[in-house]
């Protein structure tokens, strides 16, 4: 039997982006997928984790949610939606509203649990998916994200964390095996860094090579991988190991990606073996724009000036985001970022961030023969901290410096000889 659905993950509800709301956003991009829920008509919608952007999500961003369940629900009563929590998620929070998923065909995993032997808790863990006849057509492992305080030292098997999730994986890919017939999917629904995936930017310093794990874990049995955590839409290692990437760029290192939710076709008995898993991304209309300038300021203020000024845009958080990095060695004009708004016309567009980068200093070939071995001076130090900030050399703020110095140093010697 084929089982239908649709992976989605990371959407960071309440997201704050450069303290902007991004709640008109999500609201599109949810009204998008209630759409295409109402057309398709899955068996299942998977979200792989980090629902909300923060552990303590606001009333606004748990409403979203909630809404969306009702709505959901409403266009495809018999599609269930499972849940994982992400590591922006809080795992107890979101098992704490079962009775309210219930009503609505949803079920959410936030923990990893044990029994009272320290045996796993796999029947939370593996949870079957109905077609509208109520014929289980596939059988989902639903794995949070894994911290070390739910798995390490339960038995003998969790000692530390690489031999934790590998018990776990082993164990409960096993266990889906004897539940499931010939005629069944295995699917697996993760919230991790898979060791070749591609990070953003703005992930790369809160993720780290050192939490990557082996698609090695998923073995032959597996017919899907619903990947969570890495924000860009992409195959690991094989193509049913994919991550959907989130519903909205969330920074502007990711104003490029494709944003997408994935569509799975799977049918384990097909025929034809290439037949049997089929995937499509289904792309998730921008509904504001991002804008990001580069260059010396005079570049930047000609790309200012060739923005399109067409718009009147009433609701703040449906303005287009513009991101400025200047490159320059010189401190900026103290009147920079007037300058800039008086050219950017405010009500089609916010102006995020302005960031100076710093060029390269050029050295002259005799600099690099010479090898000055001498500590620097406070005043040469001084001048060169001052000059490495932007500022030019100045004799007034030279002989501040130099009297400054002066009287520490004075109070230096009466220290010393009052000892």
């Amino acid at each position: 039997m084929a089982v239908h659905f649709f992976h989605t993950s990371d959407w960071h509800l309440g997201q704050l982006f450069y303290n902007y709301s991004r709640q008109f956003e999500h609201e599109q991009f949810l009204i998008w997928l209630i759409e295409q829920i109402k057309q398709k008509q899955p068996h299942a919608l998977l979200i792989s984790g980090d629902i909300y952007d923060v552990i303590n999500p606001s009333s606004t961003a748990q409403k979203q949610l909630y809404q969306f369940l009702a709505e959901a629900h409403a266009v495809a009563p018999h599609m269930q939606t499972l849940m994982i929590a992400g590591n922006h998620d809080s795992g107890y929070r979101i098992e704490q509203i079962e009775p309210l998923l219930e009503k609505y065909n949803a079920k959410t995993v936030g923990l990893v649990r044990w029994r009272a032997d320290r045996s796993l808790d796999m029947d939370r863990l593996i949870l079957p998916i109905y077609n509208p006849q109520q014929q289980i057509v596939a059988w989902c492992i639903a794995l949070p994200f894994l911290r070390n305080a739910e798995i390490i030292g339960f038995n003998e098997h969790t000692q530390d964390s690489q031999s934790a999730i590998e018990y776990l994986h082993e164990t409960l890919i096993e266990e889906a095996k004897k539940r499931k017939t010939d005629d069944q999917a295995l699917i697996i629904m993760s919230h991790a860094h898979m060791q070749g995936g591609q990070e953003s930017d703005s992930e790369r310093c809160i993720i780290g090579n050192q939490e990557a794990l082996s698609t090695t874990l998923f073995d032959h049995g597996v017919d899907y991988v619903a990947l969570g955590h890495l924000h860009k839409p992409q195959k690991v290692s094989q193509p049913f190991i994919r991550y959907s990437g989130s519903p909205i760029p969330l920074s502007f290192s990711e104003k490029n990606y494709k944003h997408q939710i994935v569509e799975v076709y799977i049918d384990p008995i097909h025929e034809q073996p290439e037949q049997r898993f089929q995937f499509s991304a289904l792309h998730i209309p921008r509904t504001v724009a991002m804008h990001r300038l580069t260059g010396d300021l005079e570049q930047v203020m000609q790309q200012l000036k060739a923005l399109p000024a067409d718009k009147v845009i009433t609701n703040i958080e449906q303005r287009e985001y513009v991101d400025i990095e200047y490159h320059s060695n010189t401190a900026p004009p103290l009147n920079l970022r007037q300058q800039i708004e008086d050219i950017l016309p405010s009500e089609q567009y916010r102006l995020v961030r302005l960031s100076r980068k710093r060029l390269a200093l050029q050295l002259d070939d005799s600099s690099h023969s010479k090898i000055d071995l001498e500590p620097p001076t406070p005043t040469q130090l001084f001048s060169q901290i001052w000059q490495n900030m932007g500022y030019d050399s100045n004799s007034e703020v030279s002989s501040d410096f130099l009297t400054l110095l002066e009287e520490a140093q004075e109070k230096q010697r009466q220290n010393n000889t009052g000892q």
